[in-house]
């Protein structure tokens, strides 16, 4: 008896069909659940300068001794950067006028990994470690746990930190719900996990200022002592918590951002430095408005390899009132820190194994207009 003859479809057909059905019952199963974020997509922010291609002229500093420097801090008295790295340690960088000069020191391993960083006049430098929580190490390299907790429910993420003139540690934690390996999740699940606390030295007192935020990120003291800036990732937005005043406790937007900001430093002239991990995409903007695209870029996420989120990254600068002067930025850079020294940007990244300084006299932002 002669053999049915298959199909010459029936190979390709079935290579399609598996992995769609496959597909479909891991979408279903799946618990993650995403949810609707409460954002305006279709407003654009404007700013009057900008450099498109900033990594045009930058200089890589501590090539290989760095590895994920999150955040910065800069000692102009000895002429170091201090920042965190993802092996736990923090480093100091020294500043020199050529990049490739410039020598690392290993100065302490927190156990953890370091993120936000605050240096003291004291020299002490408060750490917001991602698992330990908030730390102090003393200029003798001694480290000591502030906080790790609120009434029982333990950090996730400790993220960004800033101190007040009167000692008053003002830090986030990102996420009460995932740690630093599940923040791509976090993101993508489109919940407020995040938290805004201060810290008091004196007392030991840790309060919760605000909750409910989205990714909830960089912290920066105003100058004037006034009010207190933090940074909502997923919102593409920083606000100001109002610590002294007529407006003391209330919360209000600073300012939007055309990307995901990260950590915030004001430059000592008038003008705040905001890291951006990557612009609002096309992509980012598809995925915002619907969920189960989320849902499926989680799934590829936790089972396959991470979906990548940035592009067109860098920085923006604002002036006191939170109104944007000018954006850097490069189809190919993602930032999570931006300190000015000097003529030049010094910036971090979670994802580089380096410090990239930016040259904004010989490369500025131009004006668009």
């Amino acid at each position: 008896m002669s053999q049915p003859t298959r199909s010459p479809f029936y190979t390709p057909l079935l290579a399609i069909v598996l992995p769609v059905t496959v597909a479909a019952i891991l979408f279903q199963l799946e618990p993650f659940q995403p949810v609707a974020l409460p954002i305006r997509l279709d407003s654009v922010v404007v700013v009057p300068a900008r450099n498109d291609h900033a990594r045009v002229g930058s200089e890589a500093v501590a090539v290989g001794h760095v590895e994920g420097p999150e955040d910065l801090a800069y000692d102009a008295a000895s002429r170091v950067v201090y920042t965190g790295c993802e092996d736990g340690w923090i480093k100091r960088v020294t500043v020199n006028d050529s990049a490739v000069d410039s020598v690392v020191e290993n100065w302490i391993n927190t156990g953890g990994r370091p993120l936000g960083l605050t240096l003291l006049q004291s020299g002490e430098l408060i750490v917001a470690d991602a698992g330990k929580g908030l730390l102090r190490v003393s200029s003798e390299k001694e480290v000591e746990l502030l906080v790790d907790e609120f009434e029982g429910l333990k950090f996730k993420l400790t993220d960004g930190v800033d101190v007040a003139e009167d000692g008053t540690i003002y830090f986030t934690d990102a996420s009460h719900k995932y740690t630093l390996n599940d923040a791509v999740i976090d993101i993508l699940e489109g919940k407020p996990n995040g938290r805004f606390f201060s810290y008091n030295p004196a007392t030991k007192k840790t309060t919760l200022l605000a909750q409910d935020l989205y990714f909830a990120n960089g912290v920066a003291v105003s100058p004037d002592q006034q009010f207190v800036i933090f940074c909502e990732s997923v919102l593409l937005r920083c606000n100001k918590y109002y610590v002294q005043g007529p407006k003391k406790g209330t919360i209000e937007k600073f300012c939007d951002v055309p990307g995901m900001p990260d950590n915030i430093h004001y430059d000592g002239q008038g003008q705040y430095l905001i890291a951006m991990f990557t612009a609002f995409t096309s992509e980012l903007d598809l995925a915002f408005r619907y969920p189960f695209i989320r849902k499926i870029a989680a799934i590829i996420t936790k089972y396959v390899w991470n979906v990548p989120l940035s592009k067109n990254g860098g920085f923006v600068v604002v002036d006191l009132e939170g109104k944007p002067t000018a954006h850097y930025y490069d189809p190919k850079l993602a930032l999570t820190s931006a300190i000015k020294i000097g003529n030049h940007i010094y910036a971090g990244s979670i994802f580089y194994p380096f410090v990239t300084r930016f040259d904004i006299g010989k490369y500025p932002a131009l004006p668009t207009v």
